[in-house]
C-alpha cells in the first residue's frame, strides 16, 4: 500500500580529467566497480533510526484517535 521511492542512481564519468584517459581507465573501472559493489551490498542493510515510527503504526494511532473523539462526542451530547 505504502510503497517507498527509491533513490536514483547515476553513473557519473567526468569528460575531462586532468590525468590521461588512456593511463587511468584501467584503474578507474576496477576502482569504481569495487566502490559500486560495495555501496550495493552495503545499501541493502536497512538502518533503524532511533525514536521514528512507522507510517502504519502512525495511521493506526490516527484512526483510534478519530473513534475515541467520534465515542466521546456521542456520549456528552
Amino acid at each position: 500500500m505504502f510503497k517507498q521511492r527509491k533513490h536514483k542512481t547515476f553513473n557519473y564519468q567526468p569528460r575531462f580529467s586532468k590525468e590521461s584517459q588512456t593511463d587511468s581507465s584501467s584503474d578507474n573501472n576496477s576502482n569504481t566497480k569495487d566502490f559500486v559493489s560495495k555501496w550495493k551490498q552495503s545499501s541493502g542493510t536497512k538502518v533503524k533510526t532511533r525514536g521514528a515510527m512507522s507510517m502504519k503504526v502512525l495511521i493506526f494511532v490516527l484512526v483510534l484517535l478519530l473513534i475515541c473523539m467520534y465515542l466521546l462526542e456521542k456520549k456528552y451530547m
